[in-house]
């Protein structure tokens, strides 16, 4: 058996266990955190019952999380509001993706659980992926490295923006 190795992944797994260790989690942290801090926690977006932070550790530029604010582990939990603030935010998200990365399709998706996949299973977060038609390479498989084309800090201040345009921009809907 052959086999594929990510050791780069080792970072985020380390940063799973120190989050358990501590008690903490990243996104209820940044979503306590104020409104100054949202550069430094990657924050992009919030609305009144959740917001949108990006990955630490993207899978592709532009990858993105929306959670809410309150801290359940459960999608069927969510109240109605909770519910439809959360996919309202996650169309708005791709909106602005669309934007500003021109992706060729997403990627949308929630890990329900441990066995699932999820990193953090006690707090809800849907992912949101930009693709590209050929950004599947060789570069992970061969040379051990995903290529991100640009600086995290770069990236939180054009999107901030771009969801500060597009909100202004966007008719209410019913």
């Amino acid at each position: 058996m052959k086999q594929l190795w990510s050791p780069w992944r080792s970072q985020y797994i380390h940063s799973l266990s120190t989050e358990q260790s501590d008690g903490g989690c990243f996104l209820c942290h940044a979503a306590q955190s104020p409104l100054a801090d949202d550069a430094a926690n990657y924050v992009v977006f919030r609305n009144t019952l959740c917001f949108v932070i990006m990955n630490r550790y993207p899978y592709n530029s532009g990858h993105l999380l929306v959670a809410p604010y309150r801290h359940i582990g459960d999608l069927t939990a969510l109240d109605r509001a909770e519910s439809h603030a959360l996919i309202e935010t996650v169309q708005l998200a791709i909106e602005v993706l669309r934007q500003t990365h021109t992706p060729h399709g997403f990627n949308v998706g929630t890990n329900l659980g441990r066995t699932a996949g999820a990193g953090l299973p006690d707090h809800v977060h849907v992912h949101i992926v930009p693709r590209w038609n050929g950004d599947t390479n060789f570069m992970p498989i061969l040379a051990e490295v995903k290529v991100i084309s640009e600086f995290l800090v770069e990236e939180q201040r054009k999107l901030s923006e771009a969801f500060r345009h597009a909100v202004s921009q966007r008719p209410t809907r019913d």
